[in-house]
């Protein structure tokens, strides 16, 4: 800290920020019969903020892990009261229960074909980000979305936290002046990774159902539970994870619809090279990525590092808007800094204002209430299929020209490829059977 540094009233603009949503209740006491599919860590923090709403009944819990379903249900009796039943296969509890509000945290190969089963059979559906896996999945599910007139909220929380909200109507008004380029990134600290033995699923875990439409790979502990982000069968490495949040931020300020250029590059040069074997694996992700999307008027630019942390920086998350008035960092824990061009102006800046579930600072409970008074009031909510697709897939298109190894041309109001009809295979991927790619 500087003490030329201004600080804004946190008070203040974070009660803006939240001053928009009305509390849950307001209009209505309904209680939606709610299921939860992937009842495992994150499952549950979602589902103890729907559940601290009073505006759910949880009926059922659905995870291919009966251990992580025992703890997930003697969790909801002892918070709500509520008896959900158990599911090991989200299709026989959507088929008997029929629910109302689906909540679906499970890997990310998951989230197109439970969506599209959960909004066929009526349901509102609170997805996790990033939309689908692929692609084409997203597309898919913006389409049954949209067919069944259901409402449906992405897990994109930076959309309604405090700290970004202001930060955008910093932008918008124009104190950071005319944006020529964002930086987005997420940096951590690493090493060379060893493979781990394989062995034979828990008896408790149905790995056939775990894989689903992925390819069936040797069980590892590296995967289940909690390490399958960094395993490219069921996502998309750091890129998908915390990248759409970032690049999510850029769209979100520019109104576009997409990028007309892709070009990214990385490897595993510090992790090593990627084992898969019947004996041993590790994760099969970047250890370090740099993707550059090229719009009308400006630059986005994504980086990760899983090494070398970020300490010769002052921020190690988030994102650079870079402005001819100066330079704007969007952050998590950091919230928003303005660094002014002309040294004779003061540095702005605004604290984050965040909910801790877990000791995880989000705003997953901002967000729900926004999703049930979307319900309510018949409207989008504030990170909807359509604004999440378009973020969801900026990560995804990098993911394909790192694929292709070349830069590929994009077409966003048609969302197709020009002209690489190679790159344009990497759009969607073969699922393993009996499992459908989704139209």
């Amino acid at each position: 800290m500087t003490s030329r540094r201004q600080f804004i009233s946190r008070t203040s603009l974070a009660t803006a920020a939240f001053g928009a949503i009305p509390l849950l209740g307001q209009k209505t006491d309904r209680k939606f019969r709610t299921a939860l599919i992937g009842s495992g860590w994150w499952g549950m923090n979602i589902l103890t903020e729907a559940m601290s709403s009073g505006r759910v009944k949880v009926v059922a819990l659905c995870d291919v892990d009966s251990r992580v379903l025992e703890n997930a249900v003697e969790d909801v009796k002892s918070t709500s009261g509520d008896v959900p039943k158990s599911y090991r296969d989200y299709r026989e509890m959507l088929e008997k229960e029929k629910p109302e509000i689906v909540i679906i945290a499970t890997p990310d190969h998951w989230h197109a074909l439970q969506s599209i089963a959960s909004v066929k059979v009526g349901a509102h559906v609170f997805v996790e980000k990033p939309t689908g896996h692929t692609v084409n999945e997203s597309k898919a599910m913006v389409k049954a979305i949209e067919e069944a007139g259901t409402i449906v909220q992405v897990g994109l929380h930076r959309r309604i936290g405090p700290h970004h909200v202001n930060a955008m109507r910093f932008l918008r008004d124009g104190n950071a002046g005319d944006i020529g380029m964002v930086r987005c990134f997420a940096h951590s600290k690493g090493e060379k990774e060893q493979p781990k033995p394989n062995s034979e699923p828990p008896e408790e875990l149905d790995w056939d159902m775990y894989c689903g439409p992925a390819p069936m790979r040797p069980f590892n502990s590296k995967i289940h539970p909690g390490g399958w982000r960094n395993f490219l069968d069921f996502a998309n490495g750091t890129m998908g994870d915390w990248g759409v949040h970032w690049l999510d931020q850029v769209l979100w300020w520019s109104g576009e619809k997409g990028p007309k250029t892709v070009f990214c590059t990385g490897g595993r040069d510090v992790a090593g090279p990627a084992v898969l074997t019947d004996q041993e694996q590790t994760t099969d992700s970047p250890d370090h990525q740099l993707a550059v999307f090229e719009f009308e008027n400006f630059t986005a630019t994504w980086e990760h590092r899983k090494f070398a942390d970020n300490n010769n920086e002052k921020h190690r998350v988030g994102a650079y808007f870079y402005g001819t008035k100066g330079v704007l960092h969007i952050g998590w824990k950091d919230g928003w800094t303005f660094y002014p061009t002309n040294p004779k102006e003061e540095i702005k800046h605004e604290e984050s204002q965040l909910q801790e579930p877990q000791g995880d600072g989000h705003n997953i409970g901002a967000l729900w209430a926004d999703f049930v008074l979307a319900i309510d009031e018949r409207r989008d909510p504030v990170a909807s299929i359509q604004a999440a697709h378009r973020s969801s897939t900026l990560p995804l298109l990098g993911m394909v020209s790192w694929r292709a190894g070349r830069s590929i041309k994009w077409d966003p109001l048609k969302e197709e490829i020009i002209g690489d009809s190679e790159a344009a295979k990497y759009l969607s991927r073969k699922y393993r059977a009996p499992w459908t790619y989704p139209i």
